[in-house]
């Protein structure tokens, strides 16, 4: 089994940085690709960045692209979310995942907002 735990998450004024960290724990987590998904209130779920097992490999969403980056400690199991120049927009609960073979394992999220 396969435990995900955000934390990191908080109030920021618009134009501000916050990091978000994951701790996956389980078998084999190292090997898993790991990302994060954002909600805001009313919409649904986005993905925002993902990572892949060795961090040779990253994706991000077009609206974050340039302002966030995703990075992973496999000695610690550890994932993180740099965001930097915050916009309100970016108000949302956070989700981290884990995913092997496209089963995904998911937190519980942590809430981001952003000051205008």
């Amino acid at each position: 089994q396969v435990h995900v735990v955000e934390s990191g998450g908080g109030l920021v004024q618009a134009g501000g940085s916050l990091r978000l960290s994951c701790a996956a724990s389980g078998r084999f987590v190292s090997s898993y690709t790991m990302g994060w998904f954002r909600q805001a209130p009313g919409k649904e779920r986005e993905f925002v960045a993902a990572i892949n097992w060795s961090g040779s490999s990253t994706r991000y969403a077009d609206s974050v692209k340039g302002r966030f980056s995703i990075s992973r400690d496999n000695a610690t199991n550890m994932v993180y979310l740099q965001m930097s120049s915050l916009k309100p927009e970016d108000t949302a609960v956070y989700y981290c995942y884990a995913d092997l073979n496209g089963i995904r394992h998911w937190g519980q999220g942590t809430q981001v907002t952003v000051s205008s």
